[in-house]
């Protein structure tokens, strides 16, 4: 049998981010578990090596690079369109909600979140053509449909009328490299990132959905009513800058303790994995979400969180495995932070419960939703 997969998203480098990941993860999985299948990778630029996850993986680069509207249409319309006539896979496997409609070739797409069909001024005007336009079309085209969480699974139901029967859910899960570390370690991470403070952690990227906005205002609201007790806090936020953050900046700079946080740029795995440890709390608050990655990553971690109450996240954050805050209440936010911030026992709790929390998520598990839908359509 030999399957496409649309691999645009492995990008070379020292992180991958939230839709990158999956791919990785999951086509690992899929790989290792399937030595009769080839798969045919779809990059649309020069790939890494390191992505080639075994001896049955063809690489293909088609052209051009697909990071545009206009470009998406030329990659999946033209260039993926053509490459499936000539070679006529048993199917094809498009891992970040884009397909194509030019093809008979039975397909699977999985889909993140819907966050561009209830926030559609968080993206570009261009951008939000293309997905009003194209985005049902490939949910309604495509043979089945995956989506990252049960919330998400409804809404894609809901909103493009698709029969729940012809969706799948395939959580994400935490990287192996996430976990607890031992207090020496913490306290050199603390000493590079934080100037040996403890310190609340935000991970992500810097755009409208994550409400960036928001927890600086909760946490310089955190930090003017704490007093003395709460001085040393700190605020770290990782990620890089993505679009629409003016803002967020904005809200940074009319900060009272703006001193106290700290901007770190998206850092490498190692690292990341290190400041989850020796974070005091994660928070994550965004008002959407498909998923939530950041929230099991802290839980691998040992490390306690805090995020909204919204979408997806309670789900992925299991019962008792997180504090819940409305991620538009700065009081919320900052009410939250300041029970973490006293309350041990609760942190304990909580980082006992995350834990118990991370045995529903699984890569290989999500890699055999994937097998289940490719096999589906294939009959």
């Amino acid at each position: 049998m030999h399957i496409a997969v649309n691999t645009r998203f492995l990008l070379p480098g020292d992180h991958l981010e939230g839709i990158g990941r999956f791919s990785y993860e999951t086509l690992s999985h899929l790989v290792a578990q399937h030595p009769e299948v080839t798969f045919h990778f779809l990059f649309d630029r020069p790939y890494d090596a390191r992505y080639l996850l075994g001896p049955n993986v063809v690489p293909h680069v088609l052209f051009p690079p697909a990071r545009h509207p206009f470009l998406y249409v030329a990659w999946f319309e033209g260039a993926v369109a053509r490459w499936l006539a000539r070679h006529q896979p048993a199917a094809f496997l498009s891992l970040d909600g884009h397909t194509t409609l030019n093809t008979r070739v039975p397909r699977v797409t999985v889909m993140h979140d819907l966050a561009f069909e209830h926030f559609p001024l968080d993206v570009g005007l261009l951008q939000r053509k293309y997905y009003h336009w194209f985005m049902p079309r490939f949910a309604r085209a495509s043979e089945h449909v995956v989506a990252v969480s049960e919330a998400t699974k409804a809404d894609i139901a809901k909103t493009y009328s698709i029969p729940v029967s012809k969706i799948s859910v395939a959580y994400n899960a935490p990287a192996a490299f996430f976990r607890p570390q031992a207090e020496e370690a913490q306290r050199e991470t603390r000493r590079r990132f934080s100037h040996g403070q403890p310190y609340f952690l935000f991970v992500g990227a810097l755009q409208p959905r994550k409400n960036l906005g928001n927890l600086l205002r909760a946490f310089d609201s955190f930090k003017t009513t704490g007093g003395p007790a709460v001085a040393h806090a700190q605020l770290l936020i990782v990620g890089r800058k993505a679009w629409k953050a003016g803002p967020i900046l904005t809200a940074y700079q009319q900060m009272r303790h703006q001193a106290d946080v700290h901007f770190t740029g998206r850092v490498a795995d190692p690292e990341l994995a290190a400041l989850y440890a020796a974070a005091r709390s994660t928070v994550y608050v965004p008002y959407f979400e498909g998923f939530g990655i950041p929230i099991v990553e802290a839980q691998a971690s040992g490390c306690p969180v805090l995020t909204s109450n919204l979408s997806s996240m309670p789900e992925v954050a299991g019962a008792g495995g997180a504090v819940l805050v409305d991620p538009n209440s700065t009081e919320d936010i900052a009410g939250g932070l300041t029970r973490l911030w006293f309350d041990a026992d609760l942190s304990q709790q909580l980082v006992a419960q995350g834990h118990q929390n991370l045995s529903r998520f699984s890569w290989a598990a999500s890699a055999e939703v994937l097998w289940a839908a490719l096999t589906a359509v294939c009959k």
